[in-house]
């Protein structure tokens, strides 16, 4: 019988998605998660990882059991992002910012994020807004997207009060067109597309495949799904976030921090030397692990130690009013 680890060490120690699935309670938070789940060979209890179907599903349930979202959907075909991974991410940069706050993590709205990229699916401001209490404004060229990111946070009156989606009228701006001239962030947030053409991001749907043991049936629908804009981009992942380092300079007092998940380690060195012409103050590389993929986040400020100074300050008067 094949072991299966009943914890992900690998992932972050706050994470609540660090133990297996509970189905049983999984199905009593959603109930037709339960048409979805079999006894594998295994004799684990799991569901089709290649429907995705099942795993939007799996993802209402988990919603629901965990975060309290009473409604929660996306349009066929758009990205249905697996949570643990997304979690990750939140609360590595509660650590960030923990980091400058005397290792206190700040929570409520008091807390302003922009993600860059929200998706229909509003993944990552559910998980700041539900565990942190943080303020959101989610951002994303789609149309659609952004119609059913409203419709989650018009849904859910704990998510419609911290939770701002915004239209990029021009697809080739990133934070231009989003930060107003008197809005100041305290972290901005990104799941860029990491595939440089369509040819890529499908080559990359067959390796998923083949590690899923679906390479030689019918070719089902990517489990997790995903536009276009939520794949791949001219020039990839490494482009994008090189056009987000030149952009994040002339936003560079409207923002603390600035963040980019990377999912190619062999990328970060030329993101680095971006970093460096761009002259930014201080930058960080934080890995995440989620079985055996490993993943990673760069972090970067041009605030200096006393613009810092005054934001721990601000920030004290900000959590006690």
């Amino acid at each position: 019988m094949k072991n299966t680890p009943t914890e992900k060490t690998n992932l972050h120690p706050r994470n609540q998605h660090r133990f297996r699935y509970d189905f049983p309670q999984l199905i009593q938070s959603c109930p037709a998660l339960a048409n979805y789940v079999f006894v594998n060979q295994y004799n684990s209890e799991t569901i089709d990882f290649s429907n995705p179907e099942a795993v939007k599903m799996l993802n209402k349930a988990i919603l629901k059991h965990f975060y309290e979202i009473d409604y929660w959907d996306i349009p066929a075909n758009y990205l249905c992002p697996p949570i643990p991974g997304r979690a990750d991410y939140i609360h590595y940069i509660a650590d960030l910012l923990a980091a400058y706050n005397k290792d206190i993590i700040p929570k409520g709205r008091s807390i302003k994020v922009l993600d860059i990229g929200v998706g229909a699916n509003c993944v990552y401001p559910i998980i700041g807004t539900k565990t942190y209490g943080w303020q959101f404004v989610g951002s994303d060229i789609d149309e659609i997207a952004i119609k059913s990111a409203e419709k989650i946070c018009s849904e859910n009156s704990a998510l419609s009060e911290n939770i701002e989606c915004r239209l990029q009228k021009n697809p080739s701006n990133i934070f231009r067109g989003i930060i107003q001239p008197d809005e100041v962030f305290d972290v901005t947030i990104c799941n860029p597309p990491f595939h440089a053409s369509q040819a890529e991001a499908m080559a990359g749907t067959q390796r998923k495949l083949k590690n899923l043991k679906l390479d030689n049936k019918p070719k089902p629908t990517l489990n997790f799904g995903g536009q276009n804009s939520e794949l791949w981009c001219e020039g990839g992942e490494i482009a994008f976030i090189k056009k987000m380092v030149k952009e994040s300079v002339s936003m560079a007092n409207q923002c603390f921090w600035f963040t980019s998940l990377i999912s190619k380690k062999e990328n970060l060195p030329s993101i680095y030397f971006a970093l460096k012409n761009a002259k930014v103050f201080d930058y960080q590389t934080f890995e995440m692990a989620q079985g055996q993929k490993v993943s990673r986040f760069v972090a970067w400020t041009f605030w200096n130690e006393e613009q810092q100074k005054t934001w721990r300050e601000k920030l004290k008067n900000r959590l006690t009013i």
